[in-house]
């Protein structure tokens, strides 16, 4: 007889509200595919802790913004390590799985990154512009999101973990896409006011080598990363966000035969991680 699949816990929100996406398109796609490989069972993150137990590995995939549950969250994590289940993404990611603060980190690194500060006394080392944009480091989807003026800096309540970047007038944001340390496509937003109408993007030699720059940065385990960057009017990339916790694929915007690639990827990583 041929050997059980391995068994699959699979997070995902299916049913959240996200602008421009649809959580539970992508992951009903995204699980017919895996079920080729594996015996899968799906649950709300809220539920993942509960339910992990007797699976192989957990797949955290379109879970939604970990602001919402972030005790929850943590409870997992620690659950997880404790009973050494595999977890897909692995729990060793620097980018946002671990908070926003590593683009503090970045800029201090001198990388190519949107510079950004936590403290009062970093705004003298920002550009000067008109606005700026404020987020909470643990932050996603741009929950808590917000622009101020100049004058309105001083007064920000830094205490309470919040960012500060100048507000970039960008042509266009561009993301790349990765399992392990493979790139696997690349999509952008031609019209900033825009950004979630995707459409394939053909990268250059510095584009890849300018998005591999972070996921060698990032030396994630197992799993699949997006470094989302925005071209600034000079024609330089600089990065937004390295999305390692639960990115958006956006796999309905790229051909099949991409998306056959990507799962075939995906199914690799995750065989691979099984075996570690």
């Amino acid at each position: 007889m041929p050997s059980p699949k391995p068994r699959i816990l699979y997070v995902s929100d299916l049913s959240y509200p996200a602008r421009g996406r649809r959580y539970g398109d992508e992951d009903v796609a995204l699980t017919a595919r895996l079920r080729e490989h594996f015996s899968l069972a799906v649950c709300h993150p809220l539920d993942a802790t509960a339910l992990m137990e007797g699976h192989d590995a957990v797949i955290v995939r379109n879970s939604g913004p970990v602001l919402n549950y972030q005790e929850e969250y943590q409870a997992f994590g620690h659950a997880a390590l404790m009973s050494g289940i595999h977890v897909y993404n692995t729990l060793n990611g620097s980018g946002d799985m671990a908070g926003k603060e590593y683009l503090i980190d970045l800029t201090e690194e001198g990388l190519p990154v949107i510079p950004t500060v936590d403290n009062p006394q970093g705004i003298r080392a920002l550009p000067s512009v008109d606005a700026y944009v404020v987020k909470p480091k643990l932050g996603a989807d741009s929950l808590g999101l917000r622009t101020v003026t100049p004058a309105e800096l001083d007064s920000l309540p830094y205490e309470d973990g919040i960012l500060v970047q100048p507000m970039i007038p960008f042509l266009y944001e561009v993301s790349f896409y990765f399992v392990d340390d493979a790139f696997q496509y690349a999509l952008y937003a031609p019209d900033p006011e825009r950004r979630w109408e995707l459409v394939p993007y053909e990268p250059t030699a510095d584009d890849l080598e300018f998005a591999r720059r972070f996921i060698a940065w990032n030396d994630l385990a197992y799993g699949i990363q997006r470094v989302d960057a925005c071209r600034a009017p000079d024609g330089e990339l600089l990065l937004v966000e390295l999305e390692d916790l639960n990115p958006y694929l956006s796999l309905d915007r790229v051909d099949a035969g991409t998306r056959t690639r990507f799962v075939d990827a995906m199914v690799t990583s995750v065989q691979a991680l099984l075996r570690s």
